[in-house]
């Protein structure tokens, strides 16, 4: 079973690169057998942009551009997808909201046209989402900040083109204790992904 581990943070130091690696070392720790990649959006230089050419690209009026056809085949090659992200201002950072944007097209994550039913296309792939927080959890509750994240993301985003969010997690807290979630979440990524996948 193959991860793809997409991060968007710009400082490699960062608690969210540490999260990723740590989730990664889960999975290949639990089965020799696992591969992972991590996708650094920020130290690859993906262009978040919606360009004029995405939009004709959405319109069916263009061809895809190579670099989003080189992240398609990223995530097609992949038995599980999971997103590790900072926080900001209540949502995922733009780096990352850019390459859903571009990435999780119209004829590749769904279908939909003027006199047509919307198809939703990513049935097949497992979502995993770890948010990592920098205000108490406390805070999320009490603006209920967290609700109105999976409402966005797990429903808006992946529901939208039926990929199946397998875990929705929020990490606050010491960077310790959410080492330690990290290499847990690994460790049963692809337990938790299959079981979805058999439901």
């Amino acid at each position: 079973m193959h991860a793809l581990i997409v991060t968007a943070h710009p400082d490699p130091k960062s608690l969210t690169h540490s999260v990723a690696t740590g989730i990664a070392n889960g999975i290949l720790a639990s089965d020799p057998a696992h591969t992972v990649e991590i996708a650094d959006l920020a130290a690859e230089g993906f262009d978040p942009r919606f360009t004029a050419n995405d939009h004709a690209v959405h319109l069916r009026q263009a061809p895809q551009a190579a670099d989003v056809l080189a992240e398609q085949a990223r995530i097609d090659r992949a038995d599980a997808l999971v997103l590790v992200y900072p926080v900001y201002w209540w949502s995922m950072p733009g780096l990352l909201k850019g390459w859903i944007d571009r990435v999780f097209s119209n004829g590749w994550a769904y279908d939909e046209g003027p006199d047509l039913p919307t198809v939703r296309k990513l049935g097949h792939l497992p979502v995993h989402l770890v948010a990592i927080g920098g205000a108490d959890m406390r805070t999320y509750a009490r603006h209920g900040y967290f609700g109105a994240m999976r409402t966005q993301i797990d429903h808006g985003i992946f529901g939208y083109c039926g990929a199946p969010v397998v875990t929705s997690e929020l990490l606050v807290g010491e960077a310790g204790s959410n080492l330690e979630t990290a290499l847990a979440i690994g460790g049963k990524l692809f337990g938790t992904s299959r079981q979805s996948a058999a439901a």
